[in-house]
């Protein structure tokens, strides 16, 4: 008798305990709404800052509810107490692919708590007025679901190589296709442009990834408006770098992609670049990122600027993940023109290596940067050689034609055979037209890029001659200076040269090198010949493991 009425008292307390956690994760919940703030104070300070690209007009989207982003996943969220958030950033915060799974290996986690995780520091920061940063668009509602159907594979047996993208949660750049959420490229205009999958995303779905979601993006690739700042977008609004938010850009166009990854808001990220739209963020937010060699990795499915020149390329936080995360994405696609036969098992591999024999071209115009000669000193200490190289890579005045010209053939053939029936347009001119409707809100920087498309006269023919002698210049320069200095990387900062690398077709790297005296990251950039990647991951691992420069923004730990 007195064993029963203890094990009853024991029954009720369990159940109080219970109760009292979900009235607290409960009140949590409640606590964590987004609400509309008013940004004029900041808008004030903004217009005061030095440089002129950081004089915002606004910050959130004018029609982004951000309370949409988590809405689906309230249920799991009530279960999920900060105690156990805080609990598991030791396994999850600035870990690389293979550490988080050995953790779940292990049993210290699963694929539907690293899941959960995310979305719960997504809401987390993105409710807190003093640290949100506009890095994510939207979330996939069947991010969890997805995830417990892996975690049940894994329980049913399945082994998960540690350099596996299986279970892992992934953000795309929202102009990259995705079946289960508008691809939107950051425009009102695309809103409701709901598509098949991209190449990639079914490749990455093959690999037993988890699409977290869509990063913000500089609209239309930031190939919209003049002068206006990187990382905004009608739809996402202004990104913000978690480095400093009112202080630094974020870089674009693969703005949200590398916020996420400098603030931890998923495990990888993917950005895509014309002419430094991976090298720019990923540096400004000390992450790493890959520019591959245009052709190694598809498009199709992929909202363009230029068949020419763009390529998708992972933005992570160190070289491996980075590795996993294109070899997860590779794959040869017939229906990309851009793709050489010999891609259908292109693949990297993440390795040590000896510098010894390393040439590595040093540009005699930063001899003046203490970050990047350190940086030298640091490979060269360790068995590279430095090659002094003089480079004087000027824009071409004619390289925004070449883009334009191509977007506006590029743009329309994507609008005809992937975008959605929602999508009423078929070509720049009617875009110009539709922002002109409301530009208020759709175009509050103007449209200056689309201004200049919509009166491009420019023939087939004229187009392909233009794209041929940029295109032959930047080989040529960048031929000579490789072989007749005979080095295996030519080494540059940020996204420094990238136009350049752009049109030669030359991949490149960027991995976090220092930060300057008032906190602003700054990226060790490698570039390579084409088709050379593996001579970057090599190099840069080598690098990464000797600086180790990367350190979490303070208000993000």
């Amino acid at each position: 008798m007195r064993h029963s009425i203890r094990k009853r008292l024991s029954i009720q307390f369990l159940l109080f305990v219970s109760m009292s956690a979900g009235i607290a994760n409960a009140a949590e919940n409640s606590l964590n709404v987004w609400q509309r703030y008013d940004e004029t104070t900041d808008l004030q300070e903004l217009a005061e800052h030095e440089n002129p690209s950081m004089h915002f007009k606004l910050l959130n989207s004018k029609v982004l509810d951000k309370n949409s982003l988590w809405a689906p996943f309230l249920d799991e969220l009530s279960g999920f107490s900060s105690a156990r958030y805080e609990s598991l950033k030791p396994l999850i915060l600035e870990k690389d692919v293979a550490s988080i799974q050995r953790a779940v290996a292990n049993g210290e986690l699963t694929y539907v708590e690293l899941t959960t995780f995310y979305i719960y520091r997504i809401r987390e920061i993105e409710t807190d007025d003093n640290r949100f940063i506009n890095a994510v668009i939207a979330l996939n509602p069947s991010a969890i679901e997805r995830a417990r159907s892996l975690d049940q594979q894994r329980e049913q047996g399945r082994v998960i190589a540690e350099s596996s993208m299986f279970g892992i949660p992934v953000l795309l750049k929202d102009n990259i296709g995705f079946d289960g959420l508008p691809t939107t490229a950051g425009a009102l205009l695309l809103a409701e442009n709901r598509t098949a999958n991209a190449f990639i995303s079914n490749r990455l779905m093959e690999n037993g990834a988890i699409i977290l979601g869509k990063a913000n993006l500089s609209e239309w690739a930031y190939f919209f408006c003049n002068g206006c700042p990187s990382g905004y977008s009608a739809m996402g609004g202004q990104t913000l770098n978690p480095y400093g938010r009112k202080l630094f850009g974020t870089g674009g166009s693969s703005s949200g992609s590398g916020a996420a990854m400098a603030a931890n808001l998923a495990t990888v990220a993917i950005g895509s670049e014309t002419s430094g739209s991976i090298l720019s963020p990923a540096s400004a937010n000390s992450s790493v990122g890959l520019k591959p060699t245009t052709g190694s990795l598809s498009r199709t499915g992929i909202v363009p600027i230029s068949a020419t020149l763009d390529t998708a390329g992972p933005i992570t936080r160190n070289v491996a993940d980075a590795v996993t995360l294109f070899n997860a994405m590779a794959g040869f696609d017939e229906a990309d023109s851009a793709m050489p036969l010999i891609s259908a098992d292109f693949a990297l591999i993440y390795r040590e290596v000896s510098l010894n024999g390393k040439r590595l071209g040093i540009l005699d115009s930063l001899e003046d940067d203490r970050f990047y000669q350190e940086a030298v000193s640091l490979l060269t200490t360790n068995g590279a050689e430095a090659v002094s190289i003089s480079l004087n890579a000027q824009r071409n005045p004619r390289f925004s034609e070449l883009l334009g010209g191509e977007m506006v053939r590029d743009l329309a053939l994507y609008l005809e055979n992937f975008a959605s029936p929602n999508v009423s347009i078929a070509s720049i001119a009617e875009l110009q037209g539709f922002n002109l409707a409301d530009s208020a809100l759709r175009a509050p920087y103007g449209q200056g890029l689309v201004d200049m498309m919509a009166d491009l006269e420019l023939s087939a023919e004229a187009l392909e001659a233009l794209r041929a002698e940029l295109q032959t210049t930047a080989q040529a320069q960048l031929q000579q200076i490789f072989i007749e200095n005979d080095i295996d990387v030519l080494l540059s900062i940020n996204n420094r040269n990238a136009g350049l690398a752009a049109l030669a077709n030359y991949p490149a790297l960027t991995i976090p090198m220092a930060y300057q005296e008032d906190g602003r990251p700054i990226g060790l950039t490698l570039i390579a010949p084409s088709f050379a990647e593996q001579e970057l991951v090599d190099i840069g691992a080598v690098f990464e493991r000797l600086s180790a420069a990367r350190v979490l923004p303070r208000n993000y730990r």
